[in-house]
């Protein structure tokens, strides 16, 4: 990703996921960067940043997605990615149980 805005390196949580971006009158696929960091000293909140590949969407000029967490909002989120995991790798395999 050229003209990144997120710094990427060996500690970046995720890099070159597959992304979206959905406007009211667009919608474009492109390689991406998620990332969950916390400041070294006195941390107060977690944050996630998301940003994807600039030059692979016409639409929208380079910029990059943060959401600020409460460890709460950040421990929600992870039980949610957790459970959905589950039942996605559950379907893949052909299990029928859904009570996942």
């Amino acid at each position: 990703m050229s003209d990144r805005l997120l710094r990427v390196n060996a500690y970046t949580t995720l890099d070159l996921v597959d992304g979206r971006a959905r406007g009211h009158e667009f919608e474009a696929e492109a390689p991406g960067v998620v990332n969950v960091t916390a400041p070294r000293e006195d941390p107060e909140q977690v944050t996630l940043e998301v940003e994807l590949d600039n030059t692979a969407i016409d639409d929208l000029t380079a910029h990059a997605d943060e959401i600020d967490l409460s460890p709460a909002q950040a421990r929600t989120l992870a039980e949610a990615l957790e459970s959905t995991a589950d039942r996605v790798e559950a379907a893949q395999s052909g299990d029928d149980d859904d009570s996942l």
